[in-house]
């Protein structure tokens, strides 16, 4: 990884969509919703950001669900990632 997020920036990159439905019918790519699951990838480091103590939350490796249209998309390598703020993100997945 060659993206170091700073302050209270995380760096994710989306899951695979859903390729079908429950019924079996299979989605073309202007059917797909956009993804908000995605795998945390680089964590900032936190501490004092715009004034105030911001403890991280979120570790690498797990999978989490963000604001439907946060972040700053990037694309490094021929591989697309989000850079998202840490409140942006509204649960861990288990």
């Amino acid at each position: 990884m060659k993206i170091k997020p700073l302050g209270d920036r995380v760096v994710i990159k989306n899951l695979e969509a859903e390729e079908t439905t429950r019924g079996g019918i299979i989605l073309t790519n202007s059917a797909k919703e956009k993804p908000v699951m995605a795998e945390v990838l680089a964590v900032g480091p936190g501490g004092n950001v715009d004034g105030k103590e911001i403890k991280m939350n979120v570790k690498e490796g797990q999978k989490v669900i963000y604001s439907k249209y946060a972040g700053t998309e990037v694309k490094l390598e021929g591989e697309e990632y989000i850079i998202v703020r840490q409140s942006d993100i509204l649960a861990v997945v288990e």
